[in-house]
């Protein structure tokens, strides 16, 4: 049995900057996820993506946003659990928590937070007879190292941000790309949708509007060799290819989680917006997965959300007393957590 203050279900950039904040509070967490390394969809699925909607940081990398928030929470020691599912979550009478994992670990604490993003998420994958074989080889429903596709003749299928940026970073790195997309309406970026048609106007990358309905093989060589795309004039066309990045996006499972009796809106989890706890007490929830009046699904709403969830988490673990904000810049007792030191010292001294 694991004794802490709080577990925080999720790895994400949110679950990661939860470290953060309750540390600075001096409560010590400990942080799960199925996943079998930190990051969340950052790391999973677009680690090479631009973010641009970071205070202070006019565009990072998803990956580097990652590393830097890892490097940030470092002081506070907090453990991580990788490759662990929530499988129950037990409240005693004292209050306090009892959880397992499909790991076989267990934990006692005060507080859960779930920051687990979109929940358990898994990628929309093409349904066609005989994809399942080249998936991990030929078909990509993720990008890790971009530079495996350089040289290749590419088709890109998918309609949103992930599709289109891709189309983008790696039209004059491979040897063609072709973006497929049910239709012209897309759900990107107009800038990136615009990029998109003037690349294609030039030949220098392709557009095509359709559906996949197949895949064409070489069966002594087992391997893909093209797509069979259903154009909406009700023609098949046979595009070969030598690779398939597939961004659909995400379909959304709570998993064990919608079975903690927590209430829900559709997918996501109900808070409040003093607190940001669920229906039941002691259990709280930030980021994508949480639902409240006025939600947006942004990083920087959930480095919010997580900021006030640590201090309720605080007043709650010591009931009666006064929980003072205390400024990072000014705080000695802030400079002795994060393991730094006082810039005004000399100046007290003297």
């Amino acid at each position: 049995m694991i004794e802490t203050d709080v577990v925080i279900v999720g790895a994400g950039p949110c679950g990661i900057f939860q470290v953060f904040e309750l540390g600075l509070l001096g409560i010590k967490a400990h942080v799960l996820d199925s996943l079998t390394k930190v990051g969340g969809q950052c790391a999973e699925l677009y680690p090479d993506k631009p973010i641009y909607d970071i205070p202070g940081l006019p565009s990072i990398l998803a990956g580097d946003l990652v590393t830097n928030l890892m490097e940030q929470i470092a002081p506070f020691g907090a453990e991580f659990h990788l490759g662990e599912t929530v499988t129950t979550v037990a409240k005693a009478a004292s209050g306090r928590f009892h959880i397992t994992t499909s790991g076989g670990l267990e934990f006692d604490c005060a507080a859960v937070i779930i920051a687990g993003g979109v929940g358990n998420f898994q990628p929309r994958k093409i349904s066609a007879r005989g994809i399942g074989r080249h998936e991990g080889k030929q078909i990509f429903y993720r990008v890790g190292d971009k530079t495996q596709h350089y040289g290749k003749d590419i088709v890109i299928l998918g309609g949103g941000d992930s599709a289109l940026d891709w189309a983008l970073e790696l039209y004059d790195k491979a040897n063609s790309v072709l973006l497929v997309h049910r239709s012209q309406k897309f759900r990107a970026a107009p800038a990136s949708v615009n990029k998109m048609l003037e690349l294609s106007e030039k030949h220098e990358m392709l557009f095509m509007e359709g559906s996949v309905k197949g895949v064409v093989e070489d069966e002594e060589a087992g391997t893909l060799t093209g797509l069979r795309i259903a154009t909406p004039q009700g023609v098949t066309r046979t595009v070969p290819c030598d690779e398939v990045l597939c961004f659909w996006g995400l379909s959304p499972k709570l998993g064990p989680i919608a079975k903690w009796g927590l209430a829900l809106n559709r997918t996501q989890i109900k808070v409040d917006t003093e607190k940001f706890q669920t229906s039941v007490e002691g259990v709280y929830a930030v980021g994508d997965i949480n639902w409240y009046p006025g939600k947006k699904k942004l990083i920087l709403s959930g480095f919010h959300e997580a900021a006030l969830a640590a201090f309720a988490i605080k007043e709650a673990m010591n009931p009666g007393e006064k929980v003072y904000l205390q400024y990072t810049t000014t705080s000695p007792k802030m400079h002795q957590r994060l393991g730094v030191e006082d810039p005004f010292a000399d100046i007290i001294q003297d």
